[in-house]
């Protein structure tokens, strides 16, 4: 197993011993990188960053520039990337139950990237295949998230949006069979398929089985992405039957985001897919990279990974379990409170999410609890999220106002 719980002073230990395994800006004789530790007119160094692993790796300041789940990669900071691969294999293998060897991935600026570099990555394996630019199209529901259209967008690929069930918020197999057929008669021949592992406003779960016909009949012309971004570090701990996982050889990539879920700093976004198709985002004109380059963002901190990588690691699967079913059971109070109400709401019963009509809860109770509409100007729904920081006393205060 690649996920075990450590103490703090192991914690520490291990990242300074890789910490030193990078060049130093300060003990080396660097010339030729353009980049230098942190500024110290703003920056400065002080007695506790020796306790403090990862503000220290702020300050060296490591560029994990390319992929290192590859045998070549920047040698200069050797040392972190090998804790940004650590992170990643725990990720892969045992949140998403990849056999070893047969993934890549890296840990990127956020959710948004790493759907787009799947996208990217797809829609170039099928170009590769002989495909046109004009017969890719890019399918997802109505619920997926915004950078989908970002992808289309940046791509120049069409997509192709599918209506949900109103009530149990899955994909509506007749639309999808419609759209997928009239897409055909109008030269579309390969599709990117994106699932959701959470959706952003109703946290719901695509359920693939539902699916599985089209995904069949489409055969290798279709590839699918899931998008676990919120989903990713909490379902698959709470649902022991979880289908969305590289178990299921239709799925092809990952996102999934730390910096929800796992509290780690915003910019930990991690993407995962099956070899070898890492390759078709290869960028050959990075020839001064050690490696090449793989990656949207190119340069990326170093830091950032040490985060993730420490918090991974400071729970273990035990404790990790035992976090997010905190975060359920709480959850199902809040529900319970509503249904005393007569208040209808959504909520997949593995996700900490909790979706309400907008007509149910007043826009001065919605904006007094910071709850997030589905739309600004004309919200149909307020989304309730239950994080590490919502205690029972607070919800508790909420449903008073209700």
């Amino acid at each position: 197993m690649a996920w075990k719980k450590h103490d703090q002073k192991a914690l520490r230990k291990k990242v300074f011993e890789h910490l030193n395994q990078n060049i130093s800006y300060k003990k080396n004789n660097i010339l030729g990188l353009p980049g230098s530790y942190l500024d110290r007119k703003v920056f400065f160094k002080a007695s506790f960053l020796k306790d403090a692993p990862f503000l220290t790796c702020m300050l060296e300041n490591s560029n994990h520039i390319g992929c290192h789940t590859f045998d070549e990669s920047e040698e200069v900071f050797s040392g972190t990337q090998k804790l940004e691969y650590e992170l990643l294999k725990i990720c892969a293998e045992e949140f998403l139950q990849a056999t070893p060897r047969t993934w890549d991935g890296y840990l990127a600026p956020g959710g948004t990237e790493a759907n787009i570099q799947a996208m990217w990555i797809f829609r170039n394996f099928f170009l590769q295949q002989g495909a046109k630019i004009d017969e890719i199209a890019i399918v997802h529901s109505q619920d997926t998230h915004y950078s989908v259209y970002k992808a289309a967008d940046l791509l120049n690929v069409d997509n192709i949006c599918i209506k949900t069930d109103d009530v149990t918020k899955q994909i509506n197999l007749v639309d999808l069979l419609e759209k997928i057929e009239n897409a055909q008669l109008h030269n579309k021949k390969f599709f990117i398929f994106i699932l959701n592992m959470g959706t952003t406003m109703f946290g719901s779960i695509d359920d693939i089985d539902e699916i599985r016909g089209v995904l069949d009949a489409l055969g290798d012309n279709c590839k699918v992405h899931v998008d676990a971004a919120f989903g990713g570090f909490i379902y698959p701990l709470t649902n022991p039957n979880n289908k969305l996982s590289f178990l299921d050889p239709q799925i092809h990539s990952f996102s999934m985001d730390a910096h929800k879920m796992l509290q780690a700093p915003y910019g930990t976004g991690i993407f995962l897919v099956r070899r070898p198709f890492m390759q078709y985002a290869r960028t050959k004109q990075a020839s001064y990279v050690h490696g090449e380059d793989y990656t949207i963002c190119g340069s990326r901190s170093g830091a950032n990974a040490v985060a993730v990588w420490m918090i991974l690691n400071s729970y273990g699967p035990q404790d990790g379990k035992k976090f997010v079913r905190s975060l359920i059971q709480l959850t199902d109070y809040l529900c319970e409170q509503l249904t005393k109400l007569n208040i209808e709401y959504f909520r997949d019963p593995f996700m900490n999410v909790v979706s309400v009509p907008a007509h149910a809860i007043s826009k001065q109770v919605a904006q007094k609890f910071f709850l997030v509409p589905d739309n600004h100007e004309s919200p149909k729904w307020w989304k309730i999220v239950i994080m590490d920081h919502v205690t029972k006393v607070a919800l508790s205060e909420f449903i008073d106002q209700l």
